[in-house]
């Protein structure tokens, strides 16, 4: 995948050949799809800063950590929605859903864990701000 028009099928490397074998359940990866490369560019430059910020809260036990995560998490989801909907809602010209592997294994487990992690997360800063939220209150009222 590119945006200057270089084709990952025709690409050689290690991760070429990472596209490429994922591309065979997913096509869209193997050429310079707008909506893919439109979204990998905000993961990359966005999610990737934000991965950061992430990971110096977390370090340093800030509480803004909560923050950041529930902002990482929420583009993470919006990116998978993006990427997948549209596809869904064409029907899923692009997909190679015939093949149990490239459906249960490349499509379903690969991308349900960029689901299921940022959830995991989001429920876990939701605790931690709830908390935060109800001990400022009751601190407040007394």
């Amino acid at each position: 995948m590119s945006i200057f028009g270089r084709q990952v099928e025709s690409s050689s490397g290690f991760l070429a050949s990472i596209w490429k074998e994922y591309g065979k359940a997913d096509t869209r990866w193997l050429y310079a799809d707008p909506t893919v490369v439109s979204i990998e560019i905000i993961t990359v430059v966005g999610a990737g800063l934000l991965s950061f910020a992430v990971l110096y809260a977390l370090v340093n036990d800030l509480p803004s950590r909560h923050f950041l995560q529930v902002l990482l998490c929420t583009a993470e989801l919006y990116g998978d929605w993006m990427t997948f909907a549209p596809e869904w809602l064409t029907g899923s010209p692009s997909l190679v859903t015939e093949n149990p592997m490239y459906l249960w294994v490349y499509l379903t487990l690969f991308n349900g864990l960029w689901v299921v992690v940022p959830l995991l997360l989001l429920a876990h800063s939701y605790q931690y701000l709830q908390g935060a939220v109800s001990q400022y209150q009751h601190r407040k009222l007394e």
